[in-house]
């Protein structure tokens, strides 16, 4: 065969090579499809009740109600409306209307990603883990759990998630010069930001956008969500600190031990000083998101009087961390262009989380539009109505493990997946906050693991460690995750 066939041949393969379109592009397709079913949909409504006051809302009134209470549909009440099929100019249309619905949300969203890019700016984070590193010294198997508890906690407040690829450089010369493998810190890095991630109690990716579209607060289920925080850390402390101790007292037991590896991370770590400012810097960090927790958290529902309810929301948590983060700056001594330019520059990086959110809600604006979303729920209510509310909410969670596998993005999935799922839940009998926890395990998972999600690969491409092996290093683990959810929740609700 000539050079020239060779060529030919390479050519041909890989323009043939698959390649999973981005988040983007799926959420599209759906909208496209949606947009298709409404011209063979039949349109519809239930009439609805309002959640405080029982006030009876017809269906024909439902898309003109201003009243602010969260509606209730009510069973039975389904009656059929005159067809409304969308067209293209819809389906363009649908990612601008769902940007102007959900700009509340998107907006929050920046604000975030401005206070987390000053707060990285800043050093401190890097500068923190590095002292409790040097700190531990000679004692590494008691900062495991340790540094687990700081990236799930990470996880569970504001979704920390890719900023953990700094802790890598950090942590594994750190732990390899200490006798452990580079498994110790994917599963530390990974599985404990990860974890926090699933059992989110706060994030605003995550809870905060879906309670938003599910239209409760993002307190409601709290108590929960702190309890499945719990028992999911100590498994994933169990699991990480078992392999450590193993490792360590005999190498040829890593899973990595047939591997040479000869990088840069089998140097020892560079020094950062943890100054007083870092130390100030972090108590603001914190301090910003146990203020949030505070104001978000329903007291009274859950018992606690001696304390103020403040019942914020959305605009007020994005002024506690716009004023976090200009306070940050100042003790950075940051100038105004440095500080605005870092601001502006986290906002950037949460353009594509924004975007996610405006296209996924596009769904929802074509399926409203159509008036076919009530539909969809009449055909789902014959099959839950009477149905074992446990069994419900392990169900919900499986479908959010198959859905999550293709929108990787947590707020993508929850902007998709809320605006049915939670009134599903009210005809199967269950609160909507138990619906949210079912999605947040679902989405959680699967990103502990799946080749789909960026961190995963991009951390394990950065150590060096081949995929398959971690994958086949994780399966107890997300055995366990997968069974101690489906009780949870089967419990729960």
């Amino acid at each position: 065969m000539s050079t020239h066939s060779v060529t030919q041949s390479a050519k041909a393969t890989k323009k043939w090579q698959f390649k999973m379109p981005t988040v983007y592009t799926l959420l599209f397709f759906i909208t496209a499809l949606v947009v298709v079913l409404t011209w063979f949909v039949p349109a519809g409504k239930y009439d609805y009740r309002t959640a405080n006051s029982n006030v009876l809302i017809e269906g024909s009134e439902v898309a003109n109600y201003a009243g602010g209470e969260r509606l209730l549909p009510i069973p039975g009440s389904y009656t059929e409306l005159e067809s409304n099929p969308q067209n293209v100019i819809d389906l363009l249309a649908a990612p601008l209307t769902g940007f102007s619905e959900a700009s509340s949300i998107i907006l929050f969203v920046l604000m975030i990603g401005g206070f987390l890019s000053v707060t990285i700016k800043s050093g401190a984070m890097d500068a923190a883990v590095y002292a409790i590193s040097q700190r531990f010294a000679g004692r590494e198997q008691w900062l495991i759990p340790i540094l687990i508890f700081i990236l799930a906690v990470g996880g569970t407040t504001y979704g920390m998630s890719e900023e953990t690829v700094s802790l890598w450089v950090i942590l594994l010369p750190f732990f390899i010069a200490a006798g452990y493998d580079r498994l110790v810190v994917a599963g530390m890095i990974l599985l404990g930001s990860g974890i926090g991630v699933a059992t989110s109690t706060v994030n605003p990716f995550a809870t905060g956008v879906a309670s938003r579209f599910a239209e409760i607060q993002l307190g409601d289920g709290i108590l929960l969500r702190l309890f499945t925080f719990a028992v999911f850390y100590l498994i994933t402390c169990v699991f990480i600190m078992r392999y450590a101790a193993k490792v360590k007292a005999n190498p040829k037991h890593s899973l990595l031990a047939d591997i040479t590896f000869n990088d840069q991370f089998s140097q020892t770590p560079k020094a950062i000083e943890f100054t007083g400012r870092h130390r100030l810097t972090m108590t603001v960090f914190f301090g910003a998101f146990a203020l949030m927790i505070y104001g978000v958290v329903p007291w009274e529902d859950i018992g606690v009087t001696f304390v103020p309810a403040l019942n914020w929301w959305l605009q007020e948590i994005s002024i506690v961390y716009l004023t976090a983060a200009i306070i940050i700056g100042l003790i950075n001594r940051m100038s105004e262009s440095e500080f605005v330019s870092t601001f502006v520059a986290g906002c950037k990086d949460m353009m594509g989380v924004a975007m996610v959110i405006a296209v996924a809600k596009g769904i929802n604006v074509v399926m409203n539009d159509a008036n076919i979303t009530d539909t969809i729920l009449s055909w789902a209510e014959s099959a839950v109505v009477g149905l074992d509310s446990g069994v419900f909410a392990v169900t919900s969670y499986l479908a959010h493990l198959v859905l999550a596998f293709f929108i990787p993005s947590s707020s993508g999935l929850a902007t998709v997946s809320m605006p049915l799922m939670g009134p599903m839940s009210d005809f199967a009998g269950v609160n909507r906050d138990i619906v949210v926890t079912t999605y947040q395990l679902g989405s959680g998972w699967i990103n502990l693991f799946a080749p789909t999600a960026a961190t995963v690969v991009a951390g394990l491409a950065m150590a060096n460690i081949p995929y398959g092996r971690f994958f086949k290093w994780v399966i107890p683990y997300i055995s366990a995750v997968f069974i101690g959810s489906c009780v949870i929740l089967y419990i729960a609700a």
